[in-house]
């Protein structure tokens, strides 16, 4: 354990934050002198300055959520009675507003699953598993995008061929007056509305996380009285340790720590480092770099420039054998409001609005590139950009050697998340290779800010086994290409570099790459 974690601890609720103060006890003190948790507990809208002002009036739902939350639950309940029949919850949007869910649903023990990709090798084992028993639940702000719409397709299709209606296998989560609020009337399904403003990962405690979990019979209640337990604590200026993590957070880049390390420390949650990694770089716009860490000793989880913050449920601490410089503990739906709190918290002292309307999203009818590629090497095609070298190994190393002190290595892959989780293990062997940070997201889950300090490797896959989509002029593989042709047009556009690989056989490239990755050395 640190030695920073033998300092006092800030607990409420049963969630403890214990070495917090080492770093963000200055900030902290600064923060009180502006009345910052008062302020933020009564949702002022002017914390983040005057340009902030508007968007932060309209998102900052977040902090009541849980109570307004509540008013869903008898609606729940009587839901999930008349469709208890249908066991199999499938939550179908894009990634922004399923994460939260997601997490959730993992950490009370009651996963869903989820469909976030155009790959149709997901679509196609949801699609295996009782459709006549499946209940879709599609999640979104405004509309559906094109994956979404492409999965509510293939099951309306699958549900016409087995002859049960469709309308009561579908529940739309949706701000009120949305377009996919009208769509769903048209389909006759039930609409739960949304706290609106709210969304991304701001939005875990509102319908948007709630209802699958909710309708997959985890005990969302529970998850919101914890909420409630911490509230009391939000306006105060000790012991409060929403208050003291978001100053811990606020200070990393001044003390020159601004990647943010989450680690599962073995006392349960370990999925919550997702969801509060995409909720720091929402709030914060790439002024702080999270990690999500496989484990303590990844590589990438500590080192210079790294603010190592242990994630897990109650407990003493960290767990044994576990080096963190922060230590945050305490049941989930505290967890949900305490992170919240600290990113908006935390964007007061980096003077960022945390709530500033993301970048538009890739551009997914982008026709892909063509020419050949620069290389290939068994089962990988090498897309090299212009000046690096052409073989997968040199591009590799040029892609790494590349780095600057201040950046850090993007890895984002356009494949099956479940049949191709492998791929995951890229990141701790780019981050050992590379000695600077490693992220590593699925396409097109990862969130696109327009942090400048990126250089990006892209991973794409053959498809062998495609999917129609019905009353589309497109399969799930061409819209899958397009969304990732449109983020290589996007990045590009931002100048950063983006070397491409592409799978020819998707099992064996990966286990290539894998070998390639733990032989390259910077």
């Amino acid at each position: 354990m640190s030695d920073l974690l033998a300092g006092r601890a800030d607990m409420a609720a049963g969630l403890a934050v214990r070495g917090a103060d080492a770093l963000g006890a200055s900030a902290r003190a600064t923060l009180v002198s502006h009345d910052v948790p008062a302020r933020l507990a009564a949702a002022d809208p002017a914390l983040w300055g005057p340009a902030a002002e508007p968007a932060a009036l309209a998102r900052l739902g977040w902090l009541h959520a849980h109570r307004h939350s509540r008013d869903l639950l008898p609606q729940l309940a009587e839901l999930a009675a008349e469709l208890d029949d249908l066991d199999h919850v499938v939550l179908a949007g894009a990634g922004g507003d399923t994460l939260a869910a997601e997490v959730l649903a993992e950490c009370l023990g009651r996963p869903v699953t989820v469909l976030d990709t155009a790959d149709p090798g997901p679509a196609r084992a949801a699609l295996a598993d009782r459709p006549a028993r499946t209940l879709l639940v599609l999640a979104a702000r405004r509309g559906l995008d094109r994956a979404t719409d492409a999965h509510l397709r293939v099951y309306r299709q699958a549900w016409a061929d087995e002859g049960p209606d469709a309308a009561r296998h579908v529940v739309v989560v949706t701000e009120p007056g949305s377009e996919l609020a009208a769509r769903a009337d048209e389909l006759g399904a039930v609409v739960i509305p949304a706290e609106p403003g709210t969304a991304g990962p701001w939005a875990a405690l509102t319908a948007f996380g709630l209802v699958p979990a909710a309708l997959a019979g985890a005990p969302v209640a529970e998850v919101l009285d914890e909420a409630e337990a911490l509230t009391g604590a939000l306006d105060r200026d000790r012991d409060n340790p929403a208050l003291a993590l978001g100053a811990a957070l606020g200070a990393a880049p001044g003390a020159g720590r601004d990647t943010i390390a989450l680690v599962p420390d073995g006392t349960g949650l370990d999925g919550l480092g997702r969801w509060a990694g995409a909720l720091l770089a929402d709030a914060t716009g790439g002024r702080l770099l999270p990690v999500v860490a496989e484990s303590p000793d990844s590589p990438g989880a500590t080192g210079p420039g790294v603010l190592t913050v242990g994630l897990g449920g109650v407990g003493a601490g960290v767990g044994p054998g576990v080096t963190a410089d922060v230590a945050v503990n305490g049941p989930l739906g505290a967890h949900l409001l305490t992170w919240a709190y600290a990113a908006a918290t935390a964007a007061v002292t980096l003077r960022t609005d945390p709530f500033a309307a993301p970048p538009d999203p890739a551009d997914d009818d982008a026709a892909p590139e063509s020419g050949p590629p620069s290389s290939v090497e068994g089962a990988i095609e090498v897309y090299a950009p212009s000046g690096a070298p052409a073989d997968l190994t040199g591009a590799l190393r040029w892609l790494l050697d590349g780095l600057g002190e201040r950046e850090h290595l993007v890895v984002t892959a356009y494949l099956d998340r479940h049949a191709d989780a492998a791929i995951a293990g890229l990141r701790p062997l780019l981050a050992r290779a590379a000695g600077r940070p490693v992220t590593f997201g699925w396409g097109p889950r990862r969130p696109h800010h327009t942090d400048p300090r990126g250089r990006h490797l892209q991973i794409t896959g053959a498809v062998t086994d495609d999917l129609e989509v019905p009353g589309r002029p497109y399969t799930f593989a061409q819209l899958q290409a397009a969304q990732a042709a449109g983020d290589r047009r996007a990045l590009a556009g931002r100048e950063r570099p983006v070397l491409r690989l592409h799978l020819t056989e998707r099992a064996a490239g990966v286990a290539q790459l894998l070998d390639t990755a733990g032989r390259t050395r910077t």
